[in-house]
C-alpha cells in the first residue's frame, strides 16, 4: 500500500456542516492548504507553481488537471475525481438556489 504523499490513500474531502466547503473565494495558499489536507501534500505544490486559487480551480477541466499541472496521472485522477469535480457541482448547485 502507498502512503498519502503520493494520493493513494487519503481521498475523502473536509466537510463542513454536511457540505465540501465553497472555493470560490479561495486563495492559492488556501486551495494548497486544501490539497494538503486531503493527503496530496505532494502535488498541493503543483496548485502553488500554477497560481491556482478557488475561481481557477473552479474552472479547470479534467484534462487541465491531467496534463497541466504536471502531477503523475494515479493522483491527478484522484484529485479530479473526488475533489475537484465535486467541489465544482457544490458550487454550481448552491449558486443555482
Amino acid at each position: 500500500m502507498e502512503d498519502k504523499a503520493n494520493g493513494s490513500v487519503d481521498t475523502k474531502s473536509p466537510v463542513e456542516n454536511g457540505q465540501l466547503p465553497d472555493p470560490s473565494n479561495w486563495g492559492v495558499s488556501d486551495v494548497v492548504n486544501y490539497f494538503k489536507a486531503t493527503g496530496f501534500e505532494e502535488q498541493a505544490m503543483a496548485f502553488q507553481d500554477q497560481e491556482i486559487d478557488g475561481k481557477s480551480l473552479l474552472l479547470m477541466t479534467r484534462n487541465d488537471v491531467l496534463t497541466g499541472l504536471s502531477i503523475k496521472l494515479g493522483p491527478a485522477l484522484k484529485i479530479y475525481e473526488y475533489h475537484v469535480k465535486p467541489l465544482q457541482t457544490q458550487h454550481l448547485k448552491s449558486n443555482a438556489s
